[in-house]
């Protein structure tokens, strides 16, 4: 245009030069304020998005990795009810035997006892839940814990029914006959010799479930490290970028002013 004003070569070839160093300070200030050197696919998109490729995979993990954490939660639930009706067994163990040798009003305080008991076993069955899913009042209760989101990989727990009438107890009946005391002797241990299993077959899965928890933690950490290494910016690195730059910009204003000098000197030639 007629009114622009016309540079020389060597003024413009600063000009340039300083507004590149610019350009660099402001990405090294803002790598520095944010700690990111691609913080958008401008930056460097195959490593944006395949940094957000990891990131994705990373909150995926994590949310299998609450998965699994509540599914130790649900499993040492089951695991502290089948130790307190353990409890309750091994106390209407000592009840019959101690029918044996009672009679009359102390006999019938031990069958309502007995009886009573039963009744708390099966209530403390049913309310051993945990969000929902009870691992120890029914054989058709199932808990599924999801491992991963690209493969199969799951654990699935089966329910077991440890109500009095999963673990086949009986109501006293007629303590008085030392037959059905027996009777009820031996329904008692095999409830506690099923317990025993119960526990070791629902408590094996927490050590599973730990281990799976503890690699699956170190797997989202691998992910957000590999992020971090595409899109993270080496702080020391950018403080020495500025400083460098800063000096740059420096060198660059003094050409800049040097080349003004020599069009001035070339101005008093025709003065």
């Amino acid at each position: 245009m007629a009114n622009d004003i016309a540079l020389t070569s060597a003024v413009r070839t600063n000009l340039l030069a300083l507004n590149r160093t610019q350009d660099l300070v402001n990405r090294t200030q803002e790598r520095l304020a944010t700690g990111l050197k691609v913080a958008s696919p401008i930056d460097n998109a195959t490593a944006f998005f395949e940094a957000k490729a990891l990131s994705d995979r990373a909150l995926d993990l994590d949310e299998r990795k609450t998965g699994i954490d509540q599914g130790i939660s649900s499993i040492t639930t089951a695991l502290n009810a089948i130790e307190s009706i353990d409890t309750l067994v091994r106390q209407m163990k000592g009840l019959a035997i101690s029918a044996k040798t009672a009679s009359g009003n102390q006999l019938a305080a031990i069958k309502t006892q007995f009886d009573e008991l039963l009744t708390q076993i099966t209530n403390l069955a049913n309310d051993a839940s945990y969000q929902g899913t009870n691992l120890v009042n029914s054989t058709t209760s199932q808990l599924e814990i999801a491992f991963s989101t690209d493969t199969i990989s799951k654990l699935v727990v089966q329910g077991v029914d440890l109500t009095t009438a999963g673990l086949s107890i009986t109501t006293a009946g007629t303590f008085s006959l030392s037959s059905v005391i027996d009777a009820r002797l031996t329904e008692i241990d095999a409830a506690l010799s099923t317990l025993r299993g119960r526990a070791q077959t629902i408590g094996s899965n927490v050590a599973l479930l730990q281990a799976r928890l503890d690699f699956t933690d170190r797997y989202v950490n691998d992910h957000e490290d590999g992020a971090g290494k595409l899109t993270l910016a080496d702080i020391n690195e950018e403080g020495a970028n500025l400083v460098a730059l800063q000096t740059r910009q420096q060198l660059g204003i003094g050409a800049l002013s040097f080349a003004g000098q020599a069009e001035q000197s070339i101005l008093r030639l025709f003065q």
